[in-house]
């Protein structure tokens, strides 16, 4: 709906306004039961096709001592999603006269950008597939400030399950923006997506190269560590030259483990020999001042008696999600001052003109959704012609691109292809695809 502010990704919110919702959060935290006015008379609605625990239950713990009041869907298996419902008409039903917010968990990747589609009050994403999490991410940007007393420049070790982890994406995207660098240190065979990284690199100026962590000592063990830094030149602060021209990984400011995401594994997926991290392994020169981060819930990666070292901030994380989010949706319910101008709008859409739905993710809201959520795509490039998908931002793979109504396709790095207005396209994933739909091939391309 026009007008109404969104949290579907971290992108919704400029710097400007991370750092007010960090104002917002600090007061709200010095005493939690002193704004029991600020939303009175509001309604928070959650609803959760995960299971959760610490983000249902801080988001409704906010709205509660927010003043305001609250309606679950904790278990849509016992709702009308059992009996088919869509997403969107569920979306509709409760945004109606239901509830004031809309605080959305869903297993499709997307799952928010559509709901805010549809949805006649503020829609928060509170985790959509592996896409993003971005109110885990601000507690934890929120968390990180706090502790350390800035973002910009820190020096983060990101370890475990980097593909999956819908916190990691938000996160490494946020950290990026504010100028921090990063250590990626994955589980083998789950390294930070292609798609992550490649937004990275376009949007941050960031370059992956390969890191020396052996500073690291069994953290980084059985991984290929990965540098990123998102600024040209490099931020040597971290990294110093070493003899077989890595960068040397000398200073951590934080370690931020995730579990091993297996409920979204494929079959090629392990988490065997996972990371178990303990007092002995951070005990190196490099991890002396690393306070040591975890999304929660934990399985063995965090050994528990390493809970009482003073650099184990994860459950003073977890509390933090509480006033973080107090101030999240006392923004989007318009009950606190803002003087910051948000983010940038996201680049338009249109519709998808082809004989299917390219969109290579599978678990994808338009693969799942689709009476609802049909194809759709922004631009990323004119030269050559590039496109992600609308929902979950993969791109999109072209082989092919032609016009409506002129049955000629050219290669997207074609000067004929550049000529082609944005909602005209229609995309053709091989030669086959493009004969069914009596479209010749250009010449000269």
């Amino acid at each position: 709906m026009p007008g109404l502010r969104h949290l579907v990704s971290i992108d919704d919110l400029s710097l400007a306004e991370i750092s007010q919702l960090f104002e917002h959060a600090r007061i709200f935290s010095e005493n939690l039961r002193d704004s029991a006015e600020t939303c009175r008379g509001l309604i928070a609605a959650s609803i959760f096709y995960e299971p959760s625990t610490r983000t249902r239950l801080s988001f409704e713990s906010a709205m509660l001592r927010l003043g305001g009041g609250v309606i679950t869907a904790a278990d849509m298996s016992v709702s009308s999603a059992s009996k088919g419902e869509s997403l969107a008409d569920t979306v509709r039903v409760v945004s109606g006269a239901y509830a004031d917010v809309l605080i959305l968990r869903h297993p499709s990747e997307g799952a928010a950008r559509l709901a805010a589609q549809y949805s006649e009050v503020p829609v928060i994403n509170a985790g959509d597939g592996s896409h993003e999490h971005p109110t885990q991410t601000l507690c934890d940007l929120y968390t990180l400030w706090i502790e350390k007393g800035r973002l910009e420049g820190l020096d983060i070790v990101l370890s475990g399950d980097l593909r999956y982890s819908r916190t990691i994406h938000s996160f490494v995207y946020a950290l990026a923006r504010f100028g921090a660098n990063l250590v990626c240190v994955p589980h083998q065979g789950l390294e930070l997506p292609d798609y992550v990284v490649k937004r990275l690199r376009e949007e941050y100026g960031a370059e992956p190269q390969a890191a020396d962590a052996s500073c690291l000592g069994d953290l980084a063990s059985s991984s290929d560590a990965v540098y990123i830094t998102p600024t040209k030149p490099h931020q040597l602060s971290l990294y110093t030259e070493a003899q077989r021209g890595l960068r040397l990984v000398d200073h951590v400011d934080a370690v931020y483990m995730t579990r091993p995401q297996t409920e979204r594994f494929g079959e090629a997926d392990s988490a065997t020999g996972y990371i178990h991290l303990d007092t002995d392994i951070m005990s190196g020169e490099a991890l002396r001042e690393a306070v040591v981060m975890h999304p929660l819930p934990r399985r063995d990666e965090i050994s528990p008696e390493f809970d009482a070292d003073p650099r184990s901030i994860y459950f003073k994380q977890a509390a933090r999600g509480v006033p973080i989010r107090m101030a999240i949706l006392g923004m989007l319910l318009g009950r606190l001052d803002f003087t910051h101008s948000p983010r940038r709008h996201l680049e338009a859409t249109y519709p998808v003109n082809a004989m299917g739905n390219p969109c290579p993710n599978m678990g994808c809201v338009s693969h799942t959704e689709v009476r609802q959520a049909p194809a759709s795509y922004r631009i990323v490039s004119r030269f050559p012609v590039r496109a992600i998908c609308a929902y979950c931002s993969r791109e999109l793979n072209l082989t092919l691109v032609g016009a409506v109504g002129r049955p000629v396709a050219f290669r997207p790095d074609a000067a004929e292809a550049r000529r082609i207005e944005p909602a005209e396209l229609v995309f053709f994933r091989d030669l086959a695809e493009a004969a069914s739909a009596g479209f010749t091939v250009g010449t000269g391309v």
